[in-house]
């Protein structure tokens, strides 16, 4: 029931903080902190209620919440299930991992101020815990690293490779993303995430009817069928 209850309050503020991240990138932790909680308000509360326009936005804004606090709540308390003892640690991941998501979605950009929180605590998940990622007697931490720096390097060789097909093949937050990933997954788990991200991206753009888009999202759906894999 806690698990629920996080995830429910945290998926209720993603389209917010998405929102908000939108107005002020790039920025420095700090400021982004101080915007996330510092609004300038430009138009008056009466006006806003006159505005029929404005009654849809915030009606349509509220059932976005809604759906990303029943995803985040229904994702993080089936993790919560299949690992009790490491639920923190991937409550944490999903969340951060959410935020991503929504915000490339909605402005194209992957900000640093939340991809190396990602990635230290992947780092730190590896030294205190890291269950997942003892494998063959390896331990975590070096798994961790491993799957950092792999994380890092497979997009960047695949974008040299494709540069003359495909310029925008992985953004700069794409790859750091991935690097992210691959300290929380490890690296005999990362070229996986890698490897199916694509078709999903694929499949999303069919959906959307178009020819490029956001490729954040995909990489997080990627991650979590392939964090659900290993649990379950």
């Amino acid at each position: 029931m806690t698990y629920i209850l996080i995830g429910f309050l945290f998926g209720f503020t993603i389209p917010y903080l998405a929102r908000r991240f939108a107005k002020f990138m790039p920025a420095t932790l700090a400021y982004a902190i101080y915007r996330i909680f510092h609004i300038n308000k430009t138009v008056s509360k009466s006006k806003k209620q006159e505005n029929s326009k404005y009654k849809k936005l915030r009606n349509k804004y509220f059932m976005r919440s809604l759906g990303w606090a029943i995803i985040c709540s229904a994702v993080v308390y089936t993790i919560s299930l299949a690992s009790p003892q490491e639920a923190p640690w991937f409550t944490f991941f999903i969340i951060i991992l959410f935020i991503l998501m929504e915000i490339d979605n909605r402005i194209f950009y992957l900000p640093d101020i939340l991809t190396s929180p990602l990635l230290i605590g992947g780092f730190t998940y590896a030294a205190f815990s890291g269950n997942l990622l003892i494998e063959d007697g390896v331990h975590a931490t070096i798994n961790s690293s491993l799957g950092a720096i792999f994380g890092y390097i497979i997009p960047v060789v695949a974008s040299l490779l494709l540069i003359k097909k495909d310029p925008n093949n992985f953004g700069g937050g794409d790859i750091k993303i991935l690097s992210a990933i691959g300290a929380w997954l490890g690296l005999t788990n990362i070229p996986f995430v890698i490897l199916l991200s694509c078709p999903i991206f694929a499949i999303s753009c069919f959906i959307k009817k178009q020819k490029s888009g956001a490729f954040g999202p995909s990489i997080v759906i990627s991650s979590l069928i392939i964090l659900f894999i290993l649990l379950y």
